[in-house]
């Protein structure tokens, strides 16, 4: 327990110079009640995929919009639970939309999953991104975009899932870039300002003698810098 405390109080330092930063943790990394509580009591949020997950977190004290949720093939039931339990819902494709609409209605705010294809590689656990079978194209984006602020919704959020336990901090801040990058984009050509960004999955830990860890304030002053670059000058 105090080894995963510390853990969490160095990011959250680390990161505090993004005052609205939450670490989402990967509820089916370690779905341990005990370990969730521990985390809750951080302040972290959860990451889920399925409705024991969402349970998990929920019953641990993670709840609301601290709780990402993210699956595909759902079932409207899960989607039904997740709206209750005001849970970010971030949709893995087009079709989700009407989908979600039509069986349990859509929230106030919705997150899209964006799949960059080609124009981002992934790693050796996550495959490349083209062959993956989730997520949004990037022209799928903007039309969902569309879609959604025609049908009332009001508030937006981006996500992206491209690797797996990366240990690379420039891996990590190129992937920051793409998403800030188009963020400012939606907001130039539908009028969409996004409310947060989420960087998806992907900070490793060095299973091998040979492997670093990586420097949680090295790479948050790497984000943050990009950040500064291209979000603030749009207004975001």
């Amino acid at each position: 327990e105090a080894a995963i405390v510390d853990n969490a109080q160095r990011i959250a330092e680390a990161f505090s110079i993004f005052p609205s930063y939450i670490n989402h943790y990967a509820v089916k990394a370690l779905p341990n009640p005990y370990i969730l509580k521990v985390l809750a009591a951080q302040g972290q949020g959860a990451d889920c995929s399925s409705l024991p997950e969402l349970v998990l977190a929920d019953n641990a004290g993670i709840t609301g919009e601290l709780i990402m949720f993210t699956s595909n093939q759902t079932p409207a039931s899960e989607y039904a639970v997740a709206k209750k339990l005001g849970a970010v819902i971030n949709l893995d494709d087009y079709t989700h939309i009407d989908f979600l609409e039509k069986t349990v209605g859509l929230p106030e705010l919705v997150s899209l999953r964006y799949n960059p294809g080609p124009l981002k590689e992934g790693n050796a656990i996550i495959g490349e991104p083209e062959k993956a079978k989730y997520g949004f194209t990037r022209a799928q984006l903007f039309d969902g975009y569309a879609a959604l602020k025609a049908k009332g919704v009001k508030r937006f959020a981006l996500h992206t899932m491209v690797a797996s336990n990366e240990l690379s901090v420039d891996y990590h801040i190129e992937t920051a870039r793409m998403l800030f990058e188009l963020a400012v984009e939606l907001k130039e050509k539908l009028g969409i300002e996004l409310e947060f960004v989420n960087l998806g999955g992907g900070v490793g830990i060095p299973y091998l003698p040979t492997q670093e860890a990586i420097d949680y304030h090295t790479l948050a002053q790497g984000i943050r810098r990009v950040y500064d670059e291209v979000l603030l000058p749009a207004g975001l």
